[in-house]
């Protein structure tokens, strides 16, 4: 039997995964779309800049999804850490706090949010529950998942690709 707190899963699920997806949507189909996605990538320092935008693009769109509908919700969310540990660590973490100044507060709203879903479960209304009859791998599973297979895959992601630019010694920047 549903309960309030299912719904309220739900509508935390719907709000953080199809923000995730529309982050991945952009990528390919706003502004500057692949192309432009790839230059900026590379200027921040992440090599073979197109595979960068489309993988992201992709883990964006899959994770989000994944999320929103509630399927295999603590590797999703292991999605949402890797890709908001990367944003932070390449762009984010030396702007402060604050998302006004294109600091990391919105992407620790993002991982934290999808980390505490994968611990609660997703709820009645998942394809989790749907399918297995019960939220899988929730509580301490679903923090390890998300948050230990979310942070290996940052980790590798940024060993195998980031190469900070080079700072200009004019600037220092």
């Amino acid at each position: 039997m549903a309960t309030a707190a299912d719904f309220a899963l739900l509508l935390l699920r719907l709000v953080l995964g199809l923000t995730m997806a529309a982050h991945g949507f952009n990528k390919f189909f706003g502004g500057g779309r692949i192309p432009g996605t790839a230059k900026w990538f590379e200027s921040i320092g992440m090599k073979y800049g197109r595979f960068q935008a489309v993988t992201a693009a992709t883990a964006e769109i899959a994770a989000g999804l994944g999320l929103a509908v509630g399927l295999l919700t603590p590797i999703t969310a292991a999605g949402f850490v890797a890709l908001m540990a990367v944003a932070v660590w390449t762009v984010h973490r030396s702007n402060g706090f604050f998302v006004l100044s294109n600091g990391w507060e919105y992407n620790l709203v993002l991982a934290t949010g999808a980390v505490a879903v994968a611990m609660i479960g997703p709820g009645y209304y998942s394809l989790d529950h749907q399918i297995f009859c019960h939220c899988w791998q929730n509580g301490w599973p679903g923090l390890w998942i998300s948050v230990g297979l979310g942070l290996a895959g940052a980790i590798g992601q940024l060993a195998l690709f980031y190469r900070p630019p080079a700072k200009s010694a004019e600037t220092g920047e």
